[in-house]
């Protein structure tokens, strides 16, 4: 399909390129609507979601509780068009997809210990998560984009995201530990509506039987360590499945056998474990 491309550059990825190459010009026509259509419908739910984020949960939460729908639809306007200039220029310093894949994992990695340990400890508030989600980035976007490009020694992939997730969880437990915990009323909300449990609400429920209320008796179970189990086991099941599909149709039969019963493996227990997460709930 490309004779004359360098082998150096040859990699899996060339593979849908030189499908293309082979369809009729209507089934091609098809497929590039199809591409676009795809595009589009990602750029504007992901710009309708970030404009959506800054109005609800950033600007009418802490700048202006008390904005009007017209002054909300102006903000989300403006963030809509902020926010396709931010991406337009991060896309423009992006050199390929796995950059962006990176960056994305490195995200995830620094702020994914704040989304598990919310469930444990009743600290954790807005600004934490802000925190979290704002050093990553920034980190991410310097391990990724800047660092390469200072001429200091390279750092692997596994150093990075160990990085990454010890400076994000640095800051953001400092921030949690520097501003005003929850509202004891939403708190107290919360653990009634979630019931987290765990040593870490131990606070909460001391408060609140102090004040004449037993959040603790509402429940006598505690499920989110079968939800964490369920959510390990989803990861390997699906990622399983994913790589074992693609082991197979590169004829890499022992990784996709090992893959496969992997998955298949998670699958059962994780029916097991959401049956009792279900009962529970």
């Amino acid at each position: 399909a490309f004779p004359h491309v360098d082998p150096s550059v040859l990699r899996h990825d060339l593979a849908y390129p030189a499908m293309l190459t082979f369809l009729p010009h209507g089934l091609l026509g098809l497929v590039v609507a199809s591409l676009i259509a795809a595009f589009m419908s990602t750029i504007s739910t992901h710009l309708n979601w970030g404009s959506s984020y800054v109005v609800n949960d950033f600007y009418k939460r802490f700048i202006n509780p008390e904005a009007s729908e017209k002054r909300q639809v102006l903000v989300g306007r403006l963030s809509t068009v902020g926010l396709m200039i931010l991406a337009g220029i991060l896309a423009l310093l992006l050199s390929n997809a796995l950059q962006a894949f990176h960056i994305l994992l490195q995200i995830g990695a620094g702020t994914g210990l704040l989304f598990i340990l919310r469930w444990f400890w009743w600290r954790i508030n807005p600004y934490s998560e802000i925190t979290a989600m704002v050093v990553s980035f920034v980190v991410a976007v310097y391990l990724q984009l800047i660092h390469p490009r200072t001429g200091l020694p390279e750092i692997s992939t596994p150093v990075r995201l160990a990085v990454g997730v010890g400076i994000t969880t640095i800051c953001w437990i400092t921030v949690t530990l520097l501003t005003k915990p929850t509202e004891s009323k939403t708190l107290r909300s919360f653990y009634r509506l979630v019931q987290p449990g765990g040593p870490g609400w131990k606070r909460v429920i001391d408060k609140a039987r102090q004040d004449g209320e037993f959040l603790e008796a509402a429940k006598q179970s505690w499920d989110v360590p079968t939800g964490i189990l369920c959510m390990v086991l989803g990861c390997f099941a699906v990622y399983s499945a994913l790589f074992a599909t693609g082991y197979w149709i590169y004829g890499r039969h022992t990784l996709a056998n090992i893959l496969t019963v992997i998955a298949v493996v998670s699958t059962y227990v994780l029916t097991k474990a959401w049956k009792r997460l279900r009962l529970a709930s």
